[in-house]
């Protein structure tokens, strides 16, 4: 049994440093107080007390309001929960210590802010400050393999250039060899030139308009469906507020394609494969559903593959995008949102 990722999951390992530095500051301190007991208690109250406020700041205020540029709030929140912990904490102690001065509002108030607030401001920058390191880190890390990424399929890309113009030629030529009464044959054979030219000259960018992918999808599907005879069916369908945004390039299609890749062949019933794309309050919606038989779902080898996508999701769009794959006994499906505001 691999104990790390089980202790990442459930943050164990913040519950033991805690144990630590309540330890440590049990030991220095417990000297100060009449009693064990009592130390004990002020101990725990101080070191909950800033753990709290340090959880909250690198998992709520830091999140939220610094990274997404909302200093003017963070600043506000920050501040105000500093001096209210810090009166709470006051508080509490005065009371179990029976010292008035640190619950009243009259006394030494220079000495109380000395001793109990600034000690709290930097002791919560000091925690919120080892947090954007670990996130500075990791989004070195994550430029680092997206830029490998970009590079590899930049090499791949190039690699499927080879005389693309050659391409199109023979497919013109081949265009106009098809008898003109066979409009079915012509018309897959331009979907199929769009498609290339899609591939090869429109997707250099990092993104591409949604309309543009969705007429990619639909080509695609249009020319899965003339290899199918009527006892399969293909539905697309999109909502009108699907537009006016950019996305990667060619993600989505890998599920469509894992969708005809697995489809059932069932004799006496309908085959199906649907696709749906909408937008819902700044998330774009987009599911996946094919027919399947009862057994598991595979992948050969030298596919794009679900994983890869996945992985990309992770590098493109982190903490963007939400990906479920449902495989039941007869159905595959698989519904991705992606924040695009």
């Amino acid at each position: 049994m691999h104990y790390g990722p089980l202790l990442i999951k459930y943050k164990l390992h913040h519950f033991f440093f805690w144990m630590l530095v309540f330890g440590i500051w049990y030991f220095l301190r417990v000297d100060d107080y009449s009693t064990g007991n009592l130390a004990f208690k002020v101990t725990l109250i101080k070191v909950v007390d800033l753990a709290l406020m340090i959880s909250i700041t690198n998992y709520i205020l830091i999140p939220r309001l610094l990274y997404k540029k909302k200093y003017v709030l963070f600043v506000l929140f920050f501040a105000g929960m500093i001096f209210l912990s810090s009166v709470f904490k006051m508080n509490i102690l005065g009371r179990m210590l029976n010292s008035p001065e640190l619950y009243q509002w009259t006394g030494n108030l220079k000495k109380r802010i000395y001793d109990n607030i600034i000690p709290h401001f930097f002791l919560v920058i000091a925690g919120a400050a080892i947090k954007l390191m670990f996130d500075y880190g990791k989004l070195q890390k994550r430029m680092v393999e997206t830029a490998k990424e970009k590079a590899e399929a930049e090499l791949n890309f190039l690699k499927s250039q080879i005389n693309p113009h050659f391409i199109f030629n023979s497919l013109n030529a081949v265009y106009f060899l098809i008898h003109k009464d066979n409009t079915e044959a012509r018309e897959a054979l331009h979907k199929f030139s769009d498609m290339l030219r899609y591939q090869l000259y429109e997707v250099k960018d990092d993104k591409i308009s949604i309309e543009k992918e969705m007429h990619y999808l639909k080509d695609y599907m249009d020319l899965q469906q003339l290899r199918k005879d009527e006892k399969y069916s293909v539905q697309f369908t999109c909502t009108p507020g699907v537009k006016d945004f950019l996305i990667e390039p060619l993600l989505l299609v890998s599920f469509v394609e894992n969708a005809f890749k697995h489809i059932s062949h069932f004799p006496d019933k309908t085959n199906y494969v649907k696709v749906d794309l909408s937008r819902e309050n700044g998330v774009f919606v987009f599911c996946v559903t094919n027919s399947k038989e009862n057994q598991p779902v595979t992948e050969s080898q030298g596919g794009i593959g679900l994983n890869n996508v996945k992985r990309r999701l992770e590098l493109l769009y982190p903490d963007r995008h939400e990906l479920k794959i449902d495989n039941s006994e007869n159905t595959f499906s698989a519904k991705l949102n992606l924040q695009i505001t």
